[in-house]
This record gives structure tokens, sequence and C-alpha cells, in this order.
């Protein structure tokens, strides 16, 4: 069985980390875990960039641990920055920097991939997260730029939604206001609760948490190092409390001595055992999981994911989609239709691999667009394409990259409206060729689909697609005359044939 050395590295907003495994059938072993504390986040919030300074030492760390993982002789790593870098202006010019100085290639992750790391992340405690998340589960992710809730029922994603309220911004505006130690707690209770006041209205609308899962830097260390949790990480709402009290001001030195941490760094740890306090309270929750998990952790189970080594037991793409039905619904968006949609795109898709020439990974984007693909009616008939296209990309989809969001909401935008070719499109948010031709690609299938179920609406039962040659037959299960879509939807056959170079025909299932 093959053994594969592999380096995760995570430059995070208050600190870089690497840990380096060995990947088999068996799962994940971690050989080293080298962790270096440096504060980006408060300068790129504060003033929107990484100075040399920082710049400077970043280089030297990422240099320090390319040399670690020469002498560990690592055959393949992934390197992620999050929230920081991604919000500094200058990201570009450092990540060049990096490059050039230790070779390293830094990707940056948007907030949704980021978040969909770590549920990665815990699922590699596969029994714990399985048990979990079959009840109604909150999954707090606390990171130094914001936080990001995401609500499970019955193993399926119910919500996720980022609040800007990070440690680092938070501690930013703690330090502006030079209150004495004894007074944070409150003001930060203060702050917390107005935002998860709005977060409640709008999206826990009486449901129950039975457990939370907490995933973050600082406190989920000390919880166990300081003996606020039972053997597995579960704790409580008591213990939490518990050791808020410690980290008050009379505490704070003694504290910091007995855990190892620095006093400047306790605020930190403050600031996020205040956070989940407070969302505990607002949910009325008890129960309290630490599992103990990192974004490295993250990213070596998505690559040994990729490399078919580990086949993970909860399906992560579906999630996904889960995200897209949730959005759907908040802007009274028809599930029948959604599903009736995504049934005839994805038989058009699955026939045509050849012709298209795209893979998995598109399937889902036009999965996620069909479903998505009348979200605009919630703000305007007369304006659905541009209101759908802001929609979607206003709204987080929890696992997918900017560009990938950018693409679904113009796949959305140009099922709607005519498409424009390449040099006067205005797809925007950095599109290049190959992206613009996967958008064309999926328009071209959505408006199939949205023809055919615009014809038959609550008539139309199912269809099967077939490639002939040069045609592609479309068989409905209907009682309706097919020729209606042949005569009104003409522009979308047209369309497609300038695509892909394939008549399209629609026939009646035979006993209809």
């Amino acid at each position: 069985m093959a053994v594969k050395t592999f380096a995760a590295i995570d430059v995070g907003s208050y600190e870089i980390s690497m840990k380096i495994y060995e990947i088999s059938r068996t799962g994940l072993g971690e050989m080293d875990h080298l962790r270096h504390g440096m504060d980006m986040g408060t300068e790129v919030y504060k003033t929107g960039k990484l100075g040399p300074e920082h710049i400077e030492e970043l280089c030297r760390i990422l240099c320090e641990f390319k040399a670690c993982m020469d002498t560990y002789r690592v055959e393949s790593y992934a390197a992620y920055a999050t929230s920081a870098i991604r919000e500094a202006q200058n990201a570009m010019i450092l990540l060049d920097r990096i490059s050039v100085r230790s070779g390293l290639k830094i990707g940056i992750l948007s907030n949704s991939e980021q978040r969909l790391l770590h549920y990665k992340a815990i699922a590699l405690k596969e029994e714990d997260f399985y048990s979990a998340i079959q009840k109604s589960t909150a999954i707090v992710d606390i990171g130094g730029g914001s936080i990001q809730i995401s609500l499970f029922e019955k193993d399926s994603l119910v919500s996720t939604q980022n609040l800007r309220l990070g440690v680092l911004r938070l501690a930013d505006q703690i330090h502006g206001l030079d209150l004495v130690p004894s007074k944070h707690e409150a003001l930060l209770s203060e702050i917390i609760d107005a935002q998860m006041a709005i977060y409640k209205k709008q999206f826990m609308r009486g449901k129950q948490v039975d457990n939370v899962i907490i995933i973050d830097d600082y406190l989920s260390d000390i919880f166990v190092r300081g003996h606020f949790c039972q053997e597995g990480g579960y704790s409580n709402r008591e213990l939490l409390e518990e050791l808020l009290y410690n980290i008050s001001a009379s505490f704070r030195q003694e504290l910091g001595r007995r855990l190892g941490i620095p006093e400047d760094k306790i605020i930190l740890l403050q600031i996020s055992a205040v956070l989940l306090q407070r969302f505990m309270v607002m949910v009325d929750a008890a129960r309290l999981w630490v599992p103990g998990t990192t974004l490295c952790d993250g990213i070596a189970f998505e690559y040994a994911e990729k490399k078919r080594i580990i086949r993970p037991s909860h399906d992560f793409e579906q999630d996904i989609i889960a995200c897209a039905m949730g959005i759907s619904q908040r802007y009274r968006g028809s599930r029948r239709r959604g599903e009736t949609l995504v049934q005839i795109c994805l038989a058009i898709y699955d026939s045509m691999k050849k012709i298209h020439g795209l893979g998995r990974r598109e399937r889902l984007l036009l999965r996620l667009a069909a479903l998505l693909s009348d979200c605009g009616h919630f703000i305007s008939m007369a304006t659905v394409a541009d209101s759908s296209y802001n929609i979607i990309i206003a709204t987080e989809i929890i696992g997918l990259s900017h560009l990938e969001r950018v693409i679904v909401a113009n796949v959305v935008k140009f099922s709607h409206q005519d498409f424009a070719c390449f040099e006067h499109s205005e797809c925007g948010q950095g599109i290049d060729r190959a992206s613009y031709l996967t958008i064309a690609k999926l328009v071209a299938i959505l408006r199939i689909a949205q023809g055919l179920e615009a014809g038959h609406g609550r008539q139309f039962n199912s269809a099967g697609a077939q490639l002939k040659e040069d045609e592609m037959i479309l068989t409905v299960d209907t009682d309706k005359d097919v020729a209606l879509e042949m005569g009104h939807f003409a522009d979308s056959f047209d369309f497609f044939a300038e695509v892909f170079s394939i008549r399209v025909k629609v026939r009646r299932k035979r006993g209809s």
C-alpha cells in the first residue's frame, strides 16, 4: 500500500502553520506540526495592505517551512492564504515575492472554500461528525476576519452565513476604545449580541440547536490543554463559562503562564470565548464538541480525497447543493421547477460528454444554476437577469470559489437575456476565455431546459436525452403537444446549435 508524504500550509490572519502527513488508505498520520504566530490581519483590516516588515517575516518563515519539507522529502504540498491576504490590496505582489523567495505557490481561498475545508477536517473524526449532524447542529467557525455559522439537520446543510465578527476585527474595536480589561467582556457581548439578533431573526426562525461544534485557532487548543472538556473533546456551556471566568482580568496573567499564552494574546482567546458563549446562549444550546482540527487537516483531507486515497462517507457536494436550494427557498423559488430543470439539464449534459468537453465540477455548476434560475423574480420580473446575477454574486455558496460563483451567476443571467460575444460580453469579475466558453455551454443547455419546463409547466413529468450524430433527441413524458417548444423557443434551439453544432428535436414519449 503506497504511502505519500504531504505538507499542508495555512497562511492565516494571525498564525502561519504547516503540518506534514503520511497519507495512506488507513488515514492521515501527522508527522510534524510547525506554528508561527504573526498578526497580519490587524494591519490589513486597518490599512488595506500588508507592510514590508510583515512581508519580509512571512517570506522568511515560509523559507524555513520549505527547508523542513525538504528534510521530510515531501512529495506534494498545498499552501493557502485566508482572510488577511484575501483582503490585502497588494496580495498579488506579496504572493509573487513568496514564490520567488521560497519557491512555494500560495493559493488564496475564498471564504466559502475555506469553510468547506474546515468541515472536511471535522469529517476526519468520522463517527463523531456523522453522529453530531444527525441532530440539529451548528458549526461555529471563528476566524480573524469573520465567523461562519452553518446549520445542519439530519445530515444535511440547512443554511450557512458569514458574519464580520472575527477576533482581530473585534480586538481592533476594543483597542480603539481604550477600555480597562474588566470592561471588555461586557462591551464584546453588546457588539456580538446586536449582530446575533439580526442573524437569529433572519436565519433561525425558531430552529432548535442541540449541538454546537467549534472551529478556531485559539479556543479549541485551550479547551483541551486547560481541562475544560471531557474525553473526545466534548464539553458544555457551563465549562465554557468557567473558562471565560478564568480569562477575566484578575486571572489573566496566571492563565497565560499556566497555558503558555503571551498576555497580549489573551484578548483573542477571550473574544473567541465570548463569541461562542453568546451564540450558545442565543440558540439555548448546552452541548459543545471541540474536535481540535485545523485548516491544514482539511487541506490534507481534500488532497487525499482528490487522489482517491480516502473516500469520505459524508457527501460534501450535497452540502453545496443544499446551500443553493436554501438560497432559492429564501427568494421564494419554485422547488418543483428547480428539480425539473435539474433533471432536464443533467440528462442533456450527460448525453453529450464528448461534445461539451466539461467535467464533473462544471456539471455541479450547471445544477446550481438550474436551482437558482428564477431567484431574481423575487426582486423584479422586468429585470430578472440582472437581479438574479446580483443575488448570486452577493450570496455565499459554501464550497465554491469566487470564480465558480461568477460562472453560476452569469449562466443564470444569460439564460434570461441575449448572450454576447467575448469581446463585448459583460461577464466581468475576471472571466477569462476558458470560463467564458464554459458559461456559453452551460447557458445553451439551461435555455433548452427552461424552454421545455415553461412549455409544459405542471403537466411535465420527465425527459430523456439521446445524442445521434448531429441531433439531440429530447423525449418528454407529457400529454401536451411538443410543437409548442419548437415554435416558441426557436432562439434557444438556435443558440444550442451555435455553441455545439447540434440540432435539437423534441418528441413526446410513446403512450403519452
